[in-house]
């Protein structure tokens, strides 16, 4: 995910609980859509599209928390 941010996102996990809940609502999305697409689960198309919306938005919002964050600090 954001490379030039590793270490930013590495010294935020367990420190920052903005961070930590958007960090995870992206994984957890993202594991959903992959046992969907993989057949582990159902999920209509309908769902798994909605879910990949959220994930870009999930994702996006991380980008901008990262970006700000790492300007003010």
């Amino acid at each position: 995910m954001w490379h030039e941010y590793r270490d930013l996102m590495t010294e935020l996990k367990g420190k920052d609980g903005r961070f930590d809940s958007l960090f995870e609502k992206h994984n957890e999305l993202d594991d959903q859509i992959k046992a969907a697409e993989e057949g582990r689960v159902y999920l209509d198309d309908l769902e798994v599209s909605r879910m990949k919306k959220e994930k870009l938005r999930v994702k996006e919002e991380l980008g901008q928390y990262l970006a700000n964050y790492s300007k003010n600090k």
